[in-house]
């Protein structure tokens, strides 16, 4: 099981995946090039929805397929400080999705 986390410190908004960063996947598709956000719908959390979908389907068409809606759901639900297992994400997928 992973986990990824997410918080805020000087250097602005940090996410990790079992401790390591978590990749933007920008060559997926750049909805922010400043990087991830969340808390609000808009592009840095549709770049973190992107991100952790990538990682966690290991599938870069599916997961941008399912960014919006995870990124509504999801990423702009969650408190300044998170953290997320993979069976948490794949719990808020569709049915059979991941």
């Amino acid at each position: 099981m992973k986990i990824y986390e997410g918080g805020r410190g000087l250097g602005g908004a940090q996410v990790t995946v079992d401790g390591a960063p978590l990749d933007p996947r920008f060559e997926v598709k750049t909805f922010s090039p400043m990087g991830f956000e969340w808390t609000y719908e808009g592009d840095g959390p549709r770049q973190l929805a992107l991100a952790l979908l990538c990682d966690h389907l290991g599938d870069p068409a599916r997961a941008l397929a399912l960014t919006e809606d995870f990124m509504r759901r999801v990423v702009a639900e969650l408190d300044n400080a998170w953290l997320l297992t993979s069976e948490e994400i794949a719990a808020a997928l569709p049915a059979g999705a991941g």
